[in-house]
């Protein structure tokens, strides 16, 4: 029988990973993903115009390493589709999406867009980059929300990429 492991006590310094080994630096695609959740977030919470608030984002450090394009449409799409990626993930959510905690929502609105209009980003890595998001940015088990809402959401977006890897 395995031994339960314990957490460590000690965090690991920035950009180190608790055995000391330096922390994979993150994709162009990820840093876009961070960004249009902060816009997101922000879009949500104070309903300010996208115009300020992508103007806003492109001041913030560290701009220059997003995949600027991929940023543009997660933030512009997500906002421009704003009813009905909510009315996709009313489907598979448990109370109304205007009751989701603002960064599970926008968490979930962008694994949402991705899944229906990224097809070039397989459905799982779509679900993963989300749930990432969400231990990053959310609450303490928001990840398993996220990951179940858009694990069912799949089913409708990508149906027979579902169908093909459950199968």
């Amino acid at each position: 029988m395995n031994a339960p492991k314990t957490a460590s006590k000690t965090a690991a310094p920035a950009g180190k990973s608790p055995a000391g080994k330096k922390a994979p630096a993150k994709s162009a695609r990820r840093r876009s993903r961070e960004a249009a959740v902060q816009g997101l977030y922000q879009w949500l919470l104070t309903g300010e115009d996208l115009g300020a608030i992508v103007a806003l984002g492109r001041e913030q450090e560290g701009y220059a390493k997003l995949d600027v394009k991929h940023y543009d449409a997660l933030l512009t799409g997500c906002v421009a589709e704003a009813a009905d990626l909510d009315a996709i993930l009313s489907r598979h959510v448990d109370r109304q999406t205007t009751e989701l905690s603002p960064i599970e929502h926008a968490i979930l609105m962008i694994g949402a867009y991705e899944l229906k209009h990224c097809i070039d980003i397989p459905y799982k890595v779509a679900i993963n980059e989300a749930v990432e998001l969400a231990k990053s940015f959310g609450g303490t088990d928001g990840h398993k929300y996220v990951n179940g809402v858009l694990d069912r959401a799949a089913v409708d977006l990508r149906p027979l990429e579902v169908t093909a890897k459950r199968g």
